[in-house]
C-alpha cells in the first residue's frame, strides 16, 4: 500500500541498524524441525536497482522519464539460514522523497508482498508524483524477522529521476542544398540538412526519407541541431520526415520536409568512340575532344542492345590510346567513371582508362591478371578493388567509383557490385585523362588490346539504379510465335520470320469463333477456349511436336525463351519437354516437367557429350490437367553474370536459379514437344502450348513478367 508523510524535520532516508541475531526453529513437517540463526537480508546493490528500465543514477548521470515510473530492485535472503528454499521469504520496503515547491519534504513509501528471494519486486509509482523535481529513492529487504541495510547507506548510493510530463517541441528542418518545395540538383550529389528543436532536452532525432529506413541523429550537446548528409537515389519529389525525442523518451510531433530532386547530372567528360574510321580525334559528348594515337581504329562493333553504333579498337601498342591531355575529373573529390570494354586477350594487365597524378595513376579502371584468372579492377591511391571474371572477346561494361563522402572505392561490372569496397585515399596530384594506358614512373604501360566504348566520367556519385541502367543491353527479338492458325502444316511467325513446322500428332486448336453461344442455342457446339488468343498447339503426347527447322538463340550468349504451358494430364506417368534446342550429342538447354519430383525442370547439359553432367534448375508446381489458363515459363541465361534462372508465371527464386560460365554452342533447331533422348527423341508433351517467344539477350525480371500475354513486353 502508498501512504504519505509529511515532515519538514527529516532530511536524508531513515537508517536501521539490526544489532543482533534472532534464533528461531522452522518446523516444515510432524516430528522435523530446524534451528538456525537467522541472518539479515542482504543490502540490495545499487546494479540491482532500476528506475522504469534506466539503471540507479544521481546527480547529472540522474534518470529522466516519461511517465510516473516503475521503481525495481533484486532483494536476497542469505542462502545459509539452513531453511528449505521455500522459506527464505522475503519483502521489499521502497522510499522515496523529494522537496516540495513550497520547500517541504515529501516522502512515499511501499511495501511489496513476499517473495522468494533473488526476484525482482516493484513499486509502481503513484500518478501524483510532481513533475519536473528531482525524486530521490532507495530500498531495504525485510525477512519478516530482520531487514538489510537501506540500498543508500555506505557503499550505496541514492537513486534519483525526474518525470518530465512535456513533450518536446517538433523540430525545424532547414537545408541549403535542397530547399523546400525547390527543385535542386539531384541524384548522386549528397546535401546537408539541419534539425533542430526549440526545446533544449533533446537527445536525439528520429528521421526517414521516403522508401528509407527510421535512423538517429544524436546532437553533440543537450537540445542542440544536428546536421546529416543525404544521398538522393531518384529523382522527384522527396521528403525528410524527423521527431524530436527528449532525454525522458518522450517524442515531439513530426515534421515533413518536402523537396524535389533534379535527375542525376550527365558526365562531365564523355566519348563515344563511335567516330569515324580513320578520325584522329574521339568527339566529345561532354568535355574536351580526344587525341588518338595511330594504334587506335574507329569502327569496331560496337555491344549489341546498347545505343552505340560503332566503337574504337586498340591495338595494344604504345600508339593505341585516347587522351584529351587535361583532367576529366578532380581525384580528390567524389568521382566515377565507367566504359564497355572487350578485351582481345586476357593474360596480361591492360587499362581501360587512368588519370595521371604526377609520376603515377590518381585511379585505373581496367584488368588485371592473378594466379587463380583475370579479374576487373578499379583503384584509387593504394586500394584496389578486384572482381569479376573477363573472358577474350566478351563485352563488360565497368564502372568505378570513389566516394569521398565515405572515403571508399567500389567496382561494377555489368550492372553488378563485386569485390569488396574499401577505404581509399586519393592522390594530391591531377594530370591528364587517359584511355587505353596507365602512367608508370616516366612512361605508360599497361596498354589495353580491345574495344573500347562509351568512356565517361562522372563528378558525383552514380547510384545503383544508374549503373544498373548503364550496363543494360536492351534484348532482340528473334521470333514470336503465337500459334494462332497453320496452313499445311506449318504456323507463322508474327514478323515473317522462320515459321513452325508442325509435326505429326500436333495440331491448332482454335476457340469459338463467336458465331454462336451454347448457353443459348443447343445445336451450338462447345469449343474449349485457346489458352492465350484465338488458338492454340494441341501435341498428343506420342509423336506431336513443332520445330523451327534451325536454331532460333545462341547459346553461347545471354538468350531469353518463353512459352505458355499447360498439361494434359494431373498426374504425368513420365517427363515431358515443352522447349528444347539440340548440339550434335545432347540438348544445349530443355524444360521438361518431372513428375517423380512434381516440378517444371530446365535442365542444361555443360556439354555437348552423351552423358555430361548437367545443370538442373526446378521451380515446383503441380500438373493443371487440362484445365485452367496453364503457366507461363521462360529461361533466361545472362552470360554477362554467368547465371541461368527457370521463371514459372513470372516468378524465380533461388532453386530456380544457377550458375552456368561456360555455355556452349547448339547447332539443332529449336524443338516444342521433345528432347533428345539417346540417339532420337522422347520425352515427347501431352498437353497445350501457346505464345512461344525468343530473344538475343537477357530480359530482367520487370520484363519477364510481361511474356504469355500475347504481346511483346516492353523493353524499355
Amino acid at each position: 500500500m502508498n501512504s504519505a508523510i509529511s515532515s519538514g524535520s527529516r532530511r536524508g532516508p531513515r537508517r536501521v541498524v539490526v544489532g543482533c541475531l534472532v534464533t528461531v526453529a522452522v518446523v516444515t513437517a510432524p516430528g522435523t524441525a530446524y534451528a538456525a540463526e537467522n541472518l539479515p537480508p542482504r543490502q540490495p546493490l545499487v546494479q540491482d536497482l532500476q528506475t522504469g528500465t534506466k539503471p540507479c543514477a544521481t546527480g547529472e548521470q540522474k534518470a529522466y522519464v516519461g511517465a510516473p515510473p516503475t521503481l525495481s530492485a533484486v532483494l536476497h535472503d542469505p542462502e545459509d539460514d539452513n531453511q528449505p528454499a521455500e522459506a527464505n521469504l522475503v519483502k521489499g520496503e521502497f522510499e522515496a522523497w523529494w522537496t516540495d515547491a513550497d520547500g517541504v519534504e515529501q516522502r512515499r513509501t511501499y511495501t511489496t508482498n513476499e517473495t522468494l528471494s533473488g526476484t525482482r519486486r516493484l513499486w509502481r509509482m503513484p500518478e501524483d508524483i510532481p513533475a519536473n523535481t528531482v525524486i530521490s529513492w532507495h530500498v531495504r529487504a525485510n525477512d519478516g524477522t530482520a531487514v538489510s541495510a537501506w540500498s543508500s547507506e555506505g557503499a550505496g548510493s541514492v537513486c534519483e529521476f525526474v518525470y518530465d510530463d512535456t513533450s518536446p517541441d517538433k523540430p525545424v528542418v532547414t537545408s541549403t542544398d535542397y530547399p523546400e518545395e525547390q527543385i535542386q540538383d539531384g541524384v548522386g550529389v549528397y546535401g546537408s540538412f539541419t534539425m533542430d528543436s526549440p526545446s533544449d532536452d533533446v537527445v536525439e532525432y528520429r528521421y526517414s526519407f521516403i522508401g528509407g529506413p527510421q535512423l538517429t541523429a544524436r546532437p553533440d550537446e543537450l537540445g542542440g541541431p544536428v546536421t546529416i548528409r543525404h544521398l538522393p537515389l531518384r529523382s522527384g519529389p522527396d521528403y525528410l520526415s524527423v521527431r524530436a525525442i527528449d532525454r525522458a523518451g518522450r517524442s515531439s510531433t513530426t515534421t515533413t520536409y518536402w523537396f524535389r530532386i533534379k535527375s542525376g547530372r550527365a558526365p562531365v567528360a564523355h566519348w563515344t568512340l563511335g567516330d569515324a574510321a580513320g578520325s584522329a580525334t574521339a568527339a566529345a559528348e561532354a568535355g574536351p575532344a580526344a587525341r588518338a594515337g595511330s594504334g587506335v581504329a574507329f569502327g569496331a562493333s560496337a555491344p549489341r542492345g546498347t545505343s552505340l553504333a560503332s566503337v574504337a579498337d586498340l591495338d595494344g601498342s604504345s600508339h593505341g590510346f585516347l587522351t584529351p591531355d587535361a583532367p576529366a575529373v578532380d581525384i580528390r573529390k567524389t568521382f566515377a567513371v565507367s566504359a564497355w570494354a572487350r578485351p582481345a586477350q586476357t593474360d596480361q594487365n591492360m587499362t581501360v582508362a587512368s588519370q595521371d597524378a604526377g609520376d603515377s595513376a590518381g585511379f585505373d579502371l581496367g584488368l588485371r591478371t592473378r594466379d587463380d584468372g583475370p579479374v576487373w579492377s578499379f583503384a584509387v591511391g593504394g586500394t584496389r578493388i578486384t572482381g569479376g571474371a573477363p573472358e577474350t572477346g566478351e563485352w563488360a561494361h565497368l564502372l568505378g567509383l570513389y566516394d569521398a563522402e565515405t572515403g571508399q572505392a567500389q567496382l561494377y561490372v555489368n550492372g553488378h557490385e563485386v569485390g569488396t569496397r574499401a577505404e581509399a585515399t586519393p592522390a594530391e596530384a591531377t594530370g591528364a585523362f587517359q584511355m587505353g594506358r596507365i602512367r608508370k614512373g616516366d612512361g605508360y604501360r599497361d596498354r589495353w588490346h580491345g574495344a573500347l566504348g562509351d568512356v565517361r566520367a562522372y563528378d558525383r556519385v552514380v547510384v545503383p539504379a544508374e549503373v544498373t541502367e548503364l550496363a543494360h543491353r536492351k534484348p532482340t527479338l528473334l521470333g514470336h510465335w503465337s500459334l494462332e492458325n497453320a496452313s499445311d502444316g506449318v504456323s507463322p511467325e508474327q514478323s515473317g520470320g522462320t515459321p513452325l513446322t508442325l509435326g505429326p500428332g500436333a495440331s491448332i486448336h482454335r476457340g469459338p469463333d463467336g458465331s454462336c453461344l451454347p448457353e443459348l442455342d443447343p445445336d451450338c457446339p462447345v469449343v474449349p477456349y485457346a489458352l492465350v488468343g484465338d488458338g492454340h498447339l494441341q501435341l498428343d503426347g506420342e509423336s506431336g511436336y513443332a520445330t523451327t527447322g534451325t536454331a532460333v538463340v545462341d547459346t553461347t550468349d545471354s538468350f531469353t525463351v518463353g512459352v505458355v504451358v499447360r498439361l494434359a494430364d494431373s498426374e504425368p506417368d513420365r517427363p515431358m519437354t515443352v522447349l528444347s534446342q539440340a548440339g550434335e550429342h545432347t540438348d544445349a538447354f530443355k524444360v521438361r516437367y518431372d513428375p517423380s519430383v512434381h516440378a517444371w525442370q530446365l535442365v542444361m547439359p555443360q556439354r555437348d557429350e552423351a552423358g555430361a553432367p548437367e545443370t538442373v534448375v526446378s521451380q515446383i508446381e503441380a500438373a493443371d490437367g487440362g484445365e485452367g489458363t496453364g503457366h507461363r515459363l521462360a529461361v533466361v541465361y545472362d552470360d554477362a553474370t554467368d547465371q541461368v534462372k527457370l521463371y514459372l508465371d513470372g516468378n524465380t527464386n533461388a532453386d530456380a536459379t544457377a550458375s552456368l560460365p561456360n555455355g556452349w554452342p547448339s547447332s539443332g533447331a529449336l524443338q516444342i514437344g521433345r528432347a533428345k533422348v539417346g540417339d532420337g527423341w522422347g520425352e515427347y508433351l501431352r498437353g497445350d502450348v501457346d505464345e512461344l517467344q525468343a530473344y538475343a539477350g537477357a530480359l530482367r525480371d520487370r520484363d519477364v513478367i510481361g511474356l504469355g500475354w500475347g504481346t511483346d513486353p516492353c523493353l524499355c
